[in-house]
């Protein structure tokens, strides 16, 4: 514990972060450590460590059989219709041909539907993705509304074929639109419905629970000297709900409720009260890896040689310490971690609020997953 704690102050004092909250817990022992400006009860952006919440939604409908997860999105998603691809990677958006086939709800599971980010930013059908959609450092009281967002999806081509490759961020956010529209409810009714009352999660949502602003700390973002600068102060964008929530890196959350998540997991799909909110198999599937070799070879830059699962990253190479197969995970851009070995039940997570400069994990996920796996 002593250890834990000390790393974490180490990091504060020389201005790596201006807070952090980290957890181990393996073998029915749980260890807590805080610093700086964040505590065990605080309020964080967790961005992308959501991912999996929102994939959880959808395998529940898939478990309710609202949906199959080889049936095609266009028909709750109709605006996803007859889809056009870029003829190369690199061909302008104006260079298309037809979708060989329709993007089914599997395709925006596994992060292929054609939509995201490669590790090459520049390509042409990318740039309207960070310059219309917004896509990118999360700025969520700018977002157009679900049904804008996706008629000014519907003009953007697909950069691949659906099932054709790995591609980060935006099946996730289609997938929160999917779970809205087939719910017939805004997606953060339909989660807190269905996904985190059940587990207790009190404090997740799109913004800070009412009355609770004042939870929710600063986000900063490192300059070039390595000082911080608030991006995000209390009381920004995350203080009122969002006209898009983001099912790929929206939610406010706090330690305990994301570790309410991570256990749901690490029990087959049960809530405290042993009822079942995931079906076994939903949660097998959720950390399963899915990608060939060529795609984690292509998606080298995010995924780091592993492979993908749903909503989260799946370990199969042993690069690390901390890569056990089967780890399953994954980390967000305003400095969040969340993963578990389902295996012995091992759950990590570290909450900063430092954004992250590269899809590169940071130092301090490096050095707290390092001290996690005993290494």
């Amino acid at each position: 514990m002593r250890e834990l704690q000390s790393m974490l102050e180490r990091r504060v004092a020389d201005g790596t972060v201006a807070g952090a909250v980290a957890l181990v817990e393996r073998g029915g022992a749980t260890e807590v450590a805080t610093a700086g400006d964040l505590s065990r009860e605080s309020l964080a952006r967790i961005a992308s460590i959501g991912k999996p919440m929102t994939a959880a939604a959808v395998l529940q409908l898939v478990d309710d059989g609202v949906f199959g997860l080889d049936d095609p999105v266009e028909h709750w998603l109709p605006e996803l219709a007859d889809r056009q691809v870029v003829r190369t990677p690199q061909s302008p958006v104006t260079d298309t041909v037809p979708a060989e086939r329709p993007i089914t709800v599997r395709d925006l599971l596994e992060s292929r539907a054609g939509y995201g980010f490669p590790a090459d930013f520049s390509l042409p059908a990318v740039a309207p993705l960070t310059d219309e959609l917004l896509q990118g450092p999360p700025q969520p009281q700018k977002v157009a509304p679900p049904d804008e967002w996706l008629a000014m999806l519907a003009h953007i081509p697909l950069l691949h074929q659906p099932g054709a490759a790995w591609l980060y961020n935006i099946s996730s956010d289609l997938q929160g639109v999917l779970v809205s529209r087939a719910t017939g409810q805004p997606l953060d009714e339909a989660l807190a419905e269905r996904l985190f009352e059940p587990l207790g999660m009190v404090d997740t949502g799109f913004s800070a629970p009412s009355g609770e602003a004042g939870r929710l700390g600063p986000l900063y973002r490192p300059n070039p000297d390595g000082t911080l600068t608030v991006t995000d102060p209390p009381g920004g964008q995350w203080s009122t709900p969002p006209a898009f929530p983001s099912g790929a890196g929206g939610l406010v959350s706090s330690l305990d409720d994301v570790l309410a998540f991570q256990r749901m997991l690490v029990s087959g799909g049960r809530a405290k009260d042993g009822r079942h909110v995931l079906s076994e198999g939903a949660v097998w599937q959720m950390t399963t890896n899915y990608l060939t070799e060529r795609q984690r070879a292509d998606s080298e830059l995010f995924l780091e040689g592993q492979g993908w699962g749903y909503g989260g990253s799946v370990d199969v190479e042993r690069r690390e310490p901390w890569n056990v197969p089967g780890r399953y995970g994954w980390v967000g851009g305003t400095g969040t971690t969340a993963h578990l070995v389902p295996m012995t039940g091992l759950v990590t997570i570290l909450l900063t609020q430092r954004a992250m400069t590269s899809p590169s994990p940071t130092p301090l996920m490096r050095e707290f997953w390092r001290y996690a796996a005993g290494g």
